[in-house]
């Protein structure tokens, strides 16, 4: 999810906004519905005025009928329709369910007496408005021809105009950040080595000017890097021939001590030429075409060939069917190093190869580092100023790790110095 911090943010925000226009809306819908039935309710009293002079007149349905279609009401009288309205209809507001109490005064003294209250209730059904009064003398329904049924369409209107922009708005923002998302696979495929790849894009917004800043910084970078490859490769060139002219004019001394003197030189001197062409080759390694899936064993036997040690002084106890994906010279080279490295600084000249929570490891005994491992792992640092090492080794191990994306950790438990290739 952090991946898309920014896009869930926007979502989120979307989700909230809609949320809240909603609710905003449906309180609005239900107070304006409200107020529009108490404002239609109060046509009940015309009706009620009516219904009590029918009653207190004695008047016929005929006249009752012809005052209440002066104000458009309609007087029903099927009693199957009465009932159906009654159970199906939705009530919409009552008024009159209490009865008054009334002190009358009887030869000085005083009584109570309960008076029927007419009850008036207003119903919808089927797109219609009735009222249906209750006396203590009967009933009726009537239906008011001339009110409708509360509709919101005008709010609706409102609401879907509303959400519609507020949705094409989010969508146009989704729209704007989809750049961003292609500019982040493009920095994934750069940092895994794909130097040729282009940042430029269309543009001038804000996202397209931190493209074109990285397509700058890209053409930068394959610069300095192309001149740092050369200039290695050209040192290093120059480099090996007065060392092998060296080597030759060596053996034309007269002294075997000073032959001896300047082979060590020399050869040291080509090691470690050797060495800077591998940390070249390690630093600016882009593509894995090379690597491929081998058994651990089979790197480790090649290792200590390489290393040209004694069988003796290296123990391997690995699982035979362990398997690692890697450039096989180069993940060699850094199981070779860490055997030179566990022979020469261990008490007994002895390293041991294990397996340990499936993480390889190098045993050896000795004495604990004094230094963090940081420090070790810096070119040209070595515990031993006497030892016959330039301190590449470490550096050059870390190296090649880091491009099979692991890394070199170390840990001292009783005595025993354990490098781990994590």
């Amino acid at each position: 999810m952090k991946k898309h911090a920014v896009l869930l943010t926007v979502l989120f925000a979307m989700v909230v906004t809609l949320l809240s226009v909603s609710t905003v809306f449906w309180e609005f819908y239900k107070l304006n519905k409200q107020q529009y039935i108490d404002q239609i309710f109060t046509k009940y009293s015309v009706i009620t005025q009516i219904y009590k002079n029918h009653e207190q007149q004695d008047n016929n349905d005929i006249m009752f009928e012809a005052n209440l279609a002066v104000y458009k009401f309609k007087l029903e009288t099927d009693e199957k329709f009465i009932k159906r309205i009654l159970k199906k209809g939705e009530i919409l507001k009552q008024d009159g369910n209490e009865d008054k109490i009334l002190l009358v005064k009887k030869q000085d003294l005083f009584s109570q007496v309960k008076v029927k209250r007419l009850r008036t209730t207003m119903l919808e059904y089927k797109y219609s408005i009735f009222f249906y009064i209750q006396s203590p003398l009967g009933y009726v329904l009537i239906q008011d021809e001339e009110l409708r049924p509360y509709r919101a369409w005008s709010l609706f209107y409102a609401y879907a105009s509303i959400i519609l922009t507020l949705i094409i708005s989010f969508l146009l923002i989704f729209q704007r950040l989809r750049p961003l998302t292609r500019l982040r696979r493009k920095i994934a495929k750069f940092g895994d080595g794909d130097m040729k790849i282009s940042f430029k894009t269309d543009g001038e917004d804000e996202i397209a000017q931190v493209a074109q800043e990285l397509e700058k910084t890209r053409e930068k970078i394959n610069t300095i890097l192309e001149s740092r490859t050369l200039f290695l490769r050209n040192v290093m060139h120059e480099l090996k021939t007065p060392i092998a002219k060296g080597t030759i004019a060596t053996q034309m001394l007269d002294s075997q001590k000073q032959i001896d003197r300047f082979t060590s030189i020399f050869g040291r001197l080509e090691s470690l030429v050797g060495e800077f062409a591998l940390i070249e080759e390690v630093t600016s390694v882009n593509d894995k075409s090379e690597f491929k899936e081998y058994r651990l064993v089979d790197i480790i036997d090649g290792a200590i060939d390489m290393a040209m040690v004694d069988a003796s002084s290296v123990t391997v106890d690995i699982d035979t069917s362990k398997k690692v994906y890697a450039n096989y010279r180069l993940y060699t080279t850094a199981i070779k190093n860490m055997i030179d490295n566990g022979i020469k600084y261990s008490t007994n000249a002895h390293v041991k190869l294990i397996m340990k929570n499936k993480e390889l490891c190098f045993e050896s005994i000795g004495a604990c580092l004094k230094h963090p491992l940081k420090y070790y792992i810096e070119p040209f640092t070595k515990e031993n100023p006497s030892k016959n090492s330039f301190g590449l080794g470490l550096y050059l191990v870390d190296s090649i790790l880091k491009a099979h994306d692991e890394v070199l950790a170390h840990e001292f438990d009783n005595g025993v110095n354990r490098f781990i290739f994590a």
